[in-house]
């Protein structure tokens, strides 16, 4: 077996630097007993804490489990009524197909109108749909009580009531109803920047 110049080099320079070693652990750094023990026993100890906070924290882990599958469990039923879309303008058609749908159940002709701007609302947003129908007292205490009954957390958040024929005791109304939708949905306002 030849060897390169390189490792010929490597070879001739590996005693001058076990010699370097030697002399700096054994001379210049000279271990001191006593010390090391002191050390070694201030570690076996905290070793040992250590060790006894990992146990209580192993032993704790099952009901910190328990109590995490409950909060989860918690809010997947809090969360039953937030409006599942993919996109904020979806969840405003959703609203108004809802208002359709009991309008309809109620011998009402609901129509949709305009759209205002969704807000954020802590963890969750708010998506906002206009609504209008004529109607008799009944049909509008009907078409609320229904609303109540439905899964998602959609109820009015304006109402104006104006009467339209007097004759045949109807009014008109117009309702803008809120939805409750994830927060991911709601745009991020976007500012005018820094001069």
């Amino acid at each position: 077996m030849t060897l390169s110049p390189r490792e010929r080099r490597a070879l001739a320079i590996l005693p001058a630097a076990i010699a370097v070693w030697a002399l700096l652990e054994y001379v210049v750094f000279p271990d001191n007993g006593p010390a090391t023990a002191e050390v070694a026993s201030v570690s076996s100890t905290q070793l040992r804490q250590r060790v006894a906070l990992l146990r209580q924290t192993a032993a704790t882990l099952p009901v910190n489990e328990a109590l995490l599958k409950q909060a989860d469990a918690d809010l997947a039923d809090r969360e039953r009524g937030v409006i599942h879309a993919d996109t904020f303008p979806q969840a405003q058609a959703h609203l108004v197909e809802t208002a359709h749908r009991i309008g309809n159940a109620n011998q009402l002709d609901v129509r949709g109108g305009d759209f205002p701007a969704p807000k954020a609302f802590g963890e969750y947003g708010i998506v906002y749909a206009t609504i209008t129908f004529d109607g008799h007292i009944e049909q509008l205490l009907n078409f609320l009580a229904d609303l109540t009954r439905e899964s998602e957390l959609i109820v009015p958040s304006e109402e104006r009531v104006t009467s339209g024929n007097p004759k045949e005791k109807l009014m008109t109304v117009r309702m803008v109803l809120a939805g409750i939708v994830p927060k991911k949905l709601i745009p991020e306002k976007k500012g005018l920047g820094t001069f």
